[in-house]
């Protein structure tokens, strides 16, 4: 079939872009709380298809525009729930910082769609190096003006036996597979038959390597994990404050004995220097046990958001300092400029925000081995977790309230299930709204605590698995592999007219 002469191409240019968005919207119910990956590869699907439509580099630009507007609106719309804290003094930004985020990031799939439109030949070279130039511009998205790795095409597979394969390949790698599949079945279905083949290869053999559950053995630590369940618009009303933080107290000091406890992000009231009496009270109720919490501190002028490690004597044994904070949440570029019209940021608690710390690092938790702490958002980094040293296990703690109650919170619990397969580690991961959960080094959720409610759980801490092929390459081994085929496609246009001349601009 010629998609020039198909019924796509002849729709008109706004026709195309509203099913491009429709396209994008389809393939965005793979995500979290929808989990329905099978809409993402038809979504992909008619995305290529309208793309090998595109007659010039621009309206491929645009169908990739369209498309990613789609996918990020509906996939990113908890990024409005902070704005409505708030509703009076930052309501009116809920939908600006939608559509621009949304359409910003769309912009990387435009370029993706054009620089791929511009390179190719024949619609199974075309469709091919789509994949190849999409997968590069997700990778971009994670490393541009500090990242933003939420919501990779990849991730509609965290729910699926094929997440396994991120201990491989990452997450990255999920994504180049996932278009791969989906180019195979769209060159099957309207080109060459043969791409039948390796479209069932793609998602046949990796149901082949699905692990074992593991078993914990009963010698293992035992962790507590406690969730208040603060809703942020009461978390810092001094009315509700002593609810929560004795509430905290409370499921601290329940029986039976655990070996450690752990708290969420930022879940004592006052600041880390001057919690003396608060840390004294929280050793008393941990009765031996150690207790890790998240709290804010402050160095002169610098206000830092922190996770401090507390020994059963009550003296701090570490302190680890977020470093990787989230633009316009925990700081604001052009902070002056900003603060004049009342835009400050949601989650810092001062003008400036806070201040980064010094860079990942492992703490000795004594017993229980070495952690590798992550404060909220540093979890959907996979480059956070890469260090010269191997810890024992994943720490995460959180304060998803920000995220509403929807999408973002099951997004982010997803993201960290990620993080253990790729690094084969056992996570604790405490949020103060839910979802706390123990995370087997598969990525398996062996108990957890709901969205919205309080409670603690006692879980016993999985052993690490050995390091796995992605922990020792990272996605270094993808890129070359993805320049390499770029390059061998671009090549091959070169050499052959077969399906015909490349779009013009």
């Amino acid at each position: 079939m010629d998609l020039r002469e198909s019924w796509i191409a002849m729709q008109t240019r706004r026709r195309v872009i509203a099913i491009a968005i429709l396209s994008g919207v389809v393939a965005a119910l793979g995500h979290a709380p929808f989990d329905l990956p099978i809409f993402s590869l038809l979504g992909l699907m008619a995305a290529m298809a309208l793309y090998l439509s595109a007659t010039t580099w621009r309206r491929a630009f645009l169908i990739g525009w369209a498309v990613g507007f789609g996918w990020f609106a509906p996939s990113l719309h908890w990024i409005i729930e902070p704005f409505l804290v708030d509703i009076a003094r930052h309501g009116w930004m809920a939908p600006f910082a939608l559509v621009l985020l949304a359409g910003g990031l769309a912009l990387l799939w435009g370029a993706g769609f054009a620089l791929s439109a511009r390179f190719r030949a024949g619609p199974v070279q075309a469709v091919l190096l789509l994949c190849v130039i999409w997968t590069g511009a997700e990778a971009l998205r994670g490393v541009l003006f500090t990242g933003f790795p939420w919501a990779l095409v990849g991730h509609v597979l965290i729910d699926t036996p094929y997440v396994h394969l991120a201990a491989y390949i990452g997450a990255l790698g999920l994504t180049f597979a996932l278009l791969l599949a989906a180019a195979c079945l769209l060159t099957a279905l309207w080109f060459k038959r043969w791409a039948l083949v390796p479209a069932v290869g793609l998602l046949g053999l990796p149901l082949l390597v699905v692990p074992e559950p593991l078993a914990v053995g009963p010698d293992r630590p035992m962790v507590r994990l406690i969730q208040p369940n603060a809703p942020q618009h009461q978390k810092w009303d001094p009315d509700f404050i002593p609810i929560f933080y004795n509430r905290q107290l409370e499921f601290t000091r329940a029986a039976p004995a655990v070996d450690l406890v752990v708290w969420p992000e930022t879940a004592i009231p006052y600041a880390l220097e001057r919690a003396g009496g608060i840390i004294a009270q929280i050793t008393e109720a941990a009765n031996g046990a150690g207790v890790i919490l998240g709290a804010q501190r402050s160095e002169g002028p610098d206000y830092f958001n922190s996770l401090a490690v507390v020994g059963p004597s009550g003296a701090l044994s570490a302190v680890y300092d977020k470093h990787h904070l989230v633009p316009f949440g925990e700081y604001i570029p052009l902070a002056d400029l900003f603060s004049n019209i009342g835009f400050l940021g949601a989650a810092a608690q001062t003008t400036g925000g806070y201040t980064p710390g010094a860079g990942p690092e492992i703490l000795d938790i004594g017993a229980l081995g070495k952690a590798l702490p992550l404060i909220c958002y540093e979890g959907v980094f996979p480059r956070n977790l890469r260090l010269p040293g191997r810890p024992d296990w994943l720490l995460l703690i959180t304060n998803d309230a920000w995220f509403g109650t929807f999408s973002g919170p099951y997004q982010h619990l997803a993201q960290a299930r990620l993080r253990s397969v790729e690094q084969g580690l056992p996570m604790v991961r405490v949020a103060n709204t839910g979802i706390s959960a123990m995370i087997d080094p598969h990525g398996r959720i062996l108990d957890s605590l709901p969205l919205g409610e309080a409670g603690y759980r006692d879980i016993a801490l999985p052993a690490p698995l050995l390091p796995t092929f992605y922990s020792r390459t990272g996605d270094g081994p993808l890129l070359l592999l993805l320049v390499f085929v770029s390059l061998t496609l671009v090549m091959a246009r070169k050499r052959s007219s077969i399906d015909g001349p490349a779009p013009q601009a």
